[in-house]
């Protein structure tokens, strides 16, 4: 095997050297069972090789090996190597000082302020953040061609070894490991506190990373503005105003709050990135983990990259993707149309046949609910496939083409029929009671299928093939088969020897944690989280004007949401990778059109309304159509005017960061000036025959003084060159 720099930190112990001399397990790696013995044992080298040979210097070992299973590997790091790793990707931490720098090792007694140790200074999920950067950083080198064992399975120089395992499915599994003590502690604090409606953001940033806590800190901030318009809901409820002028004052005031909330979220979102140190401060340039292409030196760094032309890449989008997205959307709007005509003719059958045909009448209903759950299920997969092929270079881009074609299609799919009650049938009543109907019961719904279902159905099935398995264990027929035959990685026959990794103490708990680990649900970032809060969005804010109590339900939703999704998010799913993020990212853009598309939506509705035709019952169809041209504008105008005088950065954050970049200059200009200085040192040495600053006398003069010698520096004759 390759050198590594863990060996000095390994020690003998009954079952090998080494076998329990780690730190705390960050991440899993499980093999598939049919991997290539060569492609295990090469993949575990470099994970422990020296960075000079490749490798990613982390530490391993290996769980006691069974026969015909996969070899399942612990992975962590130093902590010296964490920081290393920290420093190398320029990690942004709060220093003495107050500001946010770029984590320095060398400097790293900034960093250690008051509350602050070598154990705390890099968080849980910096640390996660930190071994999967290194374990993605193995690059296939420049002699090696294919994975060994797989001759099919070609590589190219610089292609990150991690992501071809995963993409071949030589790697059945991989995911970080809980911190159990931290994460009780964090329940406690968080979904355990019966009164605590908030999240404790920066233990929710520290344990999982700043992507949940940006979704969590977004979620809290939404249901706060919310709290406004479900009062003037819930105000409108109880007073019994069923005026045209209350209906169409609440409306302007909710798509004009919506502009409010989504301004000064930017503002909140700015502090929370520059505290968290990843506020962007440029273009976010990170490329995609799965952009493939034929490999090019970079002109900018020199790195060899893949390149894909990015023509082909716009001729995906526009001449396939886009059709592809259309014809599924169509086909939506169909069953959409179908269920409706078909729950009109069962409406006209027990018209005519009576009650018989009635208990059929919510069958279309039901049937189009199953369809739609199928179809998004398909559809995801459709669209992520879409956006791979198209074959993104960077991260961002990917993220926004595969958001925007979910958003557009779920938009489709959930809004289509209220729009069809809207404006086709135009039954306010109808619509008011869809609405209702769907904000409510699907929501609740959604908590029971997300969190409680999962961890109901998981426990069952775990107590279930528990007591199957421990009776055929203790049957004599078949307790041999379902047996552990576990193989200590120092006692197997030579022709029967493990793949050749240190091994943990068959005792050690973190075996049996990551079992049931392995064994949850993988959580799929916050994207399903922010899609449920991007469709309440709309259902609150698209008609208001006909159903003002939305807001309120909508708070009652959100804070039970905060319990849901913290549960879930501990105990329900794995740990999620954490993510350094500066924002919501596309969803800020999709929030801030979908507020805009609300605009239209109310006043189409205040003019189709029956207590608006009466007032002008002369009015043609184009005078309408005028009416509802003007008050759109008027309300975007107001909008757009709120955008523009509300600075998306608070006043001080806007000052650290202009103190960070004064304190960057005048440390260039420190620098330049002490290479400016050598320069002219060498130059005045060189001329003048003095000798370099490398000699034993450095360059000075020995004099005579009180019998001895003393050394005369030349810096009078070097300032007098200077000047």
């Amino acid at each position: 095997m390759l050198p590594s720099d863990s060996d000095d930190e390994i020690h003998d112990t009954p079952d090998g050297p080494g076998s329990s001399h780690i730190p705390p397990t960050i991440y899993v790696i499980k093999f598939a069972a049919n991997a290539a013995r060569e492609a295990v044992e090469w993949f575990i080298e470099r994970i422990e090789a020296k960075h000079k040979y490749g490798g990613a210097e982390l530490l391993l070992r290996c769980e006691p090996q069974k026969q015909g299973q996969g070899v399942t590997v612990h992975v962590s790091a130093t902590k010296i190597k964490l920081l290393e790793v920290a420093e190398s990707v320029e990690l942004q931490k709060k220093a003495s000082s107050g500001l946010i720098q770029d984590l320095s090792v060398r400097d790293l007694d900034q960093f250690l302020y008051p509350g602050q140790t070598l154990d705390t200074v890099l968080t849980p999920a910096e640390r996660e953040f930190c071994v999967r950067h290194e374990l993605e950083g193995i690059r296939a080198k420049q002699e090696e061609g294919n994975v060994p064992g797989h001759p099919e399975i070609l590589l190219y120089p610089g292609q990150s070894l991690l992501h071809v395992y995963l993409e071949e499915e030589l790697i059945s599994c991989m995911y970080p490991l809980h911190d159990r003590s931290a994460l009780d502690t964090l329940a406690q604090h968080w979904y355990n506190a019966i009164f605590q409606t908030s999240a404790p953001f920066e233990e929710v940033r520290s344990y999982f990373g700043e992507s949940v806590a940006m979704y969590f800190s977004f979620l809290g901030f939404y249901t706060l503005a919310l709290c406004l318009p479900a009062l003037l809901g819930l105000l409108q409820l109880i007073l019994s105003v069923d005026t045209l002028t209350e209906y169409a004052l609440f409306a302007a005031f909710n798509l004009l709050w919506v502009t409010v909330f989504l301004e000064m979220w930017k503002r909140r979102c700015a502090e929370l990135s520059y505290s968290w140190g990843t506020l962007q401060r440029g273009p976010d340039l990170a490329l995609c983990t799965q952009y493939t292409g034929e490999m090019r030196q970079n002109p900018v760094n020199g790195r060899f990259q893949p390149y894909y032309p990015p023509w082909k890449t716009r001729c995906k989008v526009y001449f396939c993707s886009a059709p592809a997205v259309c014809v599924c959307i169509v086909f939506a709007l169909w069953l959409m149309v179908c269920a409706f005509y078909a729950e009109e003719q069962l409406i006209d059958w027990r018209k005519q046949y009576g009650s018989t045909a009635g208990l059929f009448i919510h069958v279309p209903s039901a049937v189009y609910a199953v369809l739609v759950w199928i179809i998004n299920y398909y559809y995801r997969k459709i669209a992520t496939a879409l956006t791979k092929w198209e074959n993104h270079r960077l991260q961002s881009d990917y993220d926004w083409h595969r958001i925007s074609k979910l958003v557009i299609f779920e938009f489709f799919n959930n809004f289509s029929s209220l729009f069809y009650i809207a404006f086709y049938i135009q039954d306010m009543d109808m619509l008011c009671s869809q609405v209702a109907t769907m904000l409510i019961v699907t929501q609740m719904i959604n908590h029971f299928q997300e969190a409680l279902l999962p961890y109901i159905v998981k426990s069952a099935y775990n107590k279930f093939a528990d007591t199957i398995i421990e009776g055929l264990r203790k049957h004599p027929v078949t307790g041999k088969v379902f047996g552990d035959l576990v193989r200590p990685i120092h006692s197997a026959p030579l022709e029967e020897e493990p793949v050749p990794v240190l091994s943990l103490d068959p005792k050690d708990v973190r075996i049996q944690q990551a079992k049931e680990e392995e064994d949850l649900e993988a959580y799929d970032e916050a994207f399903d989280d922010y899609l449920e809060m991007f469709m309440q969005f709309g259902y609150v804010f698209l008609f208001s004007s006909v159903y003002p109590m939305a807001a309120f339900w909508a708070v009652l939703n959100n804070l039970l949401e905060l319990k849901t999704d913290a549960f879930k998010l501990c105990r329900v799913y794995r740990r999620p990778r954490s993510k350094r993020v500066g924002g919501i990212g596309v969803w800020q853009g999709a929030f801030e059109l979908l507020g805009a598309i609300g605009v239209a939506t109310n006043c189409g509705l205040l003019c189709l309304s029956p207590r608006v035709r009466p007032l002008a019952p002369n009015a043609s169809t184009g005078e309408w159509i005028l009416l509802f041209v003007l008050l759109e504008h008027i309300i975007l105008g107001c909008k757009w005017g709120l955008m523009y005088l509300v600075p998306n950065q608070p006043l001080w954050v806007r000052e650290a960061l202009d103190k960070i970049n004064y304190q960057s200059k005048l440390a260039l200009k420190s620098e330049q000036g002490k290479k400016t200085r050598r320069h002219l040192s060498r130059r005045f040495r060189s001329v003048h025959g003095m000798p370099r600053s490398g000699s034993r006398s450095r360059g000075t003069t020995p004099v005579a003084q009180n019998g001895g010698l003393r050394h005369r520096t030349p810096s009078a004759d070097y300032r007098n060159y200077r000047d």
